[in-house]
């Protein structure tokens, strides 16, 4: 399957399988649609990241990187993504249940382009989860070559 050019790219690095679902389902119904892959930690997002080329998968527009996670936690993720030559373009999107001014200092200084608490309550959730596709997908203009 080729993915479309038109088409924007999601990737989404979450452990909890049913925020990621719910994630996923939202995100792929909005007037938007982008195509959302599912990363469970930080080595399996940067594995992802790291493996395009052979035209059926493209790296992601955005990454939507949660920042508790297991193996490689979610500011590890980042800093190695922000490292990489190839992939320091990718704007990342930090989630976090986390209230930390010092943790949100750290994820800007890594090079997050936002981060985004997390809402508990499920209606809280979807619509974070519409006003980032509305926002991320419906506006913001991407460089070439991510």
């Amino acid at each position: 399957m080729t993915v479309l050019a038109d088409t924007r790219a999601i990737l989404l690095v979450e452990d909890n399988a049913a925020d990621a679902g719910l994630a996923v389902e939202e995100l792929r119904a909005s007037d938007h649609a982008p195509d959302v892959r599912v990363a469970k930690d930080g080595d399996d997002a940067l594995a992802q990241l790291r493996a395009h080329g052979d035209g059926t998968v493209r790296r992601p527009d955005v990454v939507v990187l949660d920042l508790n996670l297991p193996r490689q936690g979610g500011l590890a993720t980042l800093a190695e993504l922000k490292s990489d030559a190839e992939l320091r373009r990718i704007p990342v999107i930090v989630l976090t249940t986390s209230k930390s001014q010092d943790e949100i200092n750290r994820c800007y200084e890594l090079g997050a382009a936002a981060v985004l608490n997390k809402p508990l309550r499920l209606s809280d959730y979807r619509a974070m989860l519409s006003a980032l596709d509305r926002f991320w997908i419906g506006h913001v203009r991407f460089p070439d070559g991510c």
